[in-house]
């Protein structure tokens, strides 16, 4: 696939440098590509891997994957151009200081997002969990698990792959507005890396009988 990361922090670099790996063709979206920082990560991340300013990455992609705070998503959107058709995941939290939820139980963060890109097709994964596990998501030999959801069965399928390629276990939460409960489970695993010291080597795994 062709992924165009929006973002250059932990969780973009986690997520490009594994599938650049996989072979599949990644650009890293960013304001400036020349900058030490990209040229740093490109470094890392090897020959599948490339930078390029917003619209260009997104105009040579047809995956968008945004891992940038959730207050920066809209302007990144804008900056996107045309976003028809494209595969849009969503890996942010809308957090409010205090560890809380930016909105209600009648919206999700990747809802507003869909109604900024009503064209393109938004799925919701990769929030749950830190950059550690994106990169390594196994524990004793087993995969962490990775809920997505969304209201497009195609771009579900698509980044249950890119998940599965990762090494994690999938678990399709549902439709786009499951989206609520995922992030508040992303409040959760911060809640427990953070303040009750667990740590950021924990992660979430669904057990079945």
């Amino acid at each position: 696939m062709k992924i165009a990361i929006v973002g250059t922090g932990q969780v973009a670099a986690a997520l490009g440098k594994g599938w650049a790996a996989r072979g599949h063709m990644i650009t890293f979206a960013s304001r400036d590509p020349a900058a030490e920082r990209v040229q740093a990560l490109l470094e890392t991340a090897g020959p599948n891997a490339s930078a390029a300013r917003m619209a260009d990455a997104v105009g040579r992609s047809s995956v968008i994957v945004l891992a940038v705070p959730f207050t920066a998503v809209r302007e990144r959107l804008e900056l996107a151009g045309d976003v028809a058709g494209k595969l849009i995941i969503d890996c942010t939290n809308p957090i409010a200081p205090g560890l809380r939820p930016m909105f209600d139980n009648t919206t999700s963060g990747a809802e507003q997002i869909a109604g900024w890109a009503p064209r393109a097709r938004v799925v919701k994964a990769f929030n749950t969990t830190g950059a550690e596990n994106m990169a390594d998501p196994l524990y004793n030999g087993q995969a962490a698990t990775m809920f997505i959801c969304g209201d497009d069965e195609l771009g579900k399928g698509a980044t249950a792959q890119l998940a599965e390629e990762l090494g994690f276990e999938v678990v399709d939460a549902g439709a786009l507005s499951a989206a609520r409960h995922l992030e508040n489970l992303a409040l959760l695993w911060i809640h427990l890396a953070r303040v009750t010291g667990l740590g950021r080597d924990v992660a979430f795994r669904l057990m079945r009988r």
